[in-house]
């Protein structure tokens, strides 16, 4: 990992195609969860395909708090997890407030220990992200959920959850996790309608099938997960990095280039290779991996629209916005689904891009020419972006809060470079 990532800096300089490979890692939105499954066994963990980003050994720090044993060698992408201690219910504030995914404790910790105290988790800055439809969901298989402003206390009477059919509002992904994480240890069979379906979930959905839960419907919107006494431990490989993929993808058609990503599920990918053709890029699908190219007439505009799996994943929206930059003709994108995710609009609007943003639509005109410009105070997939619309301006481009970046993104810099990316990390 990045040394003083906090105090770190991107420049970027354009006008170079990437070109070249890129191996995938094991996915950001899958492996935080995984490690919170790990509360739930009675052996060990041991997970491979682990990413080397910053949220990783922060994930540990919270769950060492609980009890956990982690072993971790970043170098072999490799975790190894096991409950040593009698769980505590609390985990540790700091660690639990500097990334979401330390929500995903709450399910297990109420589903092993009957009860569960956590601060507020923390995480990008890019809407609200109520935790609501996770305490709304607890409190149907029989939780006591008290609320502040600091934390949230949960509570099963008894020491054990009963299961009960739930019906999401809304697709959540967290809700989803958290929610068959606990009924996998709950009395009797928990109905989950209206779940998410991303394919992080079936990842974890799985591992815990290995496990030893019962989890019926893995992968569609409902699933029957029928309550077990005990979990034992697994080995698992971490499903890929969609969105590190996609990323990667948009890099070589935005710039010029041809890049190939390997360890890749394209099936996972469905919509965003879709919009890529239609833009004119060339993409060719092969067993583990997929190859795009830039079309040789220019990029063509298309409309995105981001929703929940199998639709447009939002985590490429930014990403996918900087190519309709440079698309020649008016491109539309609807973001559905976190409502601070055009925040990003008025930096690349500082780079000469033409974005008219009404509500949760934006209209893109292009091709506008990109120049380079400090950005600050973006989120993962934002600051991912900017990087790219480095990649196509001129002049220097400087990145800041890069931070945020070695969240999700392992290796970042180092990969853009054997691309052939003109890309540093600097002293902010």
């Amino acid at each position: 990992m990045p040394p003083e990532s906090r105090a770190s800096a991107f420049r970027v300089r354009g006008g170079t195609p990437l070109e070249g490979t890129v191996h995938l890692s094991g996915a950001k939105n899958s492996v935080l969860k995984l490690m919170a499954a790990a509360l739930l066994a009675d052996g060990e963990v041991h997970l491979t395909a682990v990413p080397d980003i910053t949220d990783v050994p922060v994930m540990a720090a919270v769950l060492a708090g609980l009890g956990v044993r982690v072993d971790h060698d970043a170098v072999a992408g490799t975790l190894t997890l096991a409950v040593v201690d009698a769980v505590p219910t609390t985990p540790p504030r700091d660690a639990v407030t500097r990334i979401r995914a330390s929500i995903a404790c709450l399910g297990p910790l109420v589903a092993r220990r009957g009860e569960a105290r956590l601060a507020m988790p923390g995480g990008d800055r890019i809407g609200a992200r109520s935790i609501d439809l996770h305490l709304d969901g607890l409190a149907a298989m029989g939780a006591e959920v008290v609320r502040s402003e600091a934390d949230v206390h949960v509570r099963a009477p008894g020491g054990r959850l009963r299961g009960a059919r739930i019906t999401l509002d809304f697709p959540s992904v967290g809700a989803t996790e958290n929610l068959v994480m606990a009924a996998v240890l709950a009395d009797g069979r928990t109905v989950l309608e209206n779940a998410a379906r991303e394919p992080e979930i079936v990842d974890l959905c799985r591992m815990l099938v290995a496990m030893g839960a019962r989890i019926d419907g893995v992968g569609g919107p409902t699933l029957s997960v029928e309550g077990v006494p005990r979990l034992d431990g697994a080995v698992w490989e971490t499903c890929p990095d969609r969105i590190e993929a996609g990323t990667y993808l948009v890099a070589g058609v935005l710039t010029g280039g041809r890049v190939r990503v390997e360890r890749v599920r394209a099936g996972d990918l469905t919509l965003p290779l879709r919009k890529l053709r239609d833009a004119g890029a060339e993409v060719v699908v092969e067993d583990g991996a997929v190859t795009a190219a830039a079309p040789r007439d220019g990029i063509r505009p298309v409309d995105v629209v981001t929703l929940p799996y199998p639709g447009f994943p939002t985590d490429l929206q930014p990403q996918m916005m900087v190519l309709l930059t440079q698309a020649d003709g008016i491109s539309r994108c609807t973001e559905n689904v976190f409502e601070s995710r055009f925040s990003f609009v008025d930096q690349l609007r500082a780079m000469g891009a033409d974005v008219v943003v009404d509500g949760h639509h934006a209209m893109l005109s292009g091709p506008t020419p990109l120049h380079g410009a400090e950005l600050s105070g973006l989120d993962v997939r934002a600051g991912a972006a900017g990087v790219l619309a480095g990649l196509v301006a001129s002049g220097d481009t400087l990145v800041r809060d890069v931070h945020h970046v070695d969240r999700g993104y392992a290796g970042f810099v180092a990969r853009l470079r054997a691309l052939g990316g003109d890309v540093e990390r600097v002293d902010a």
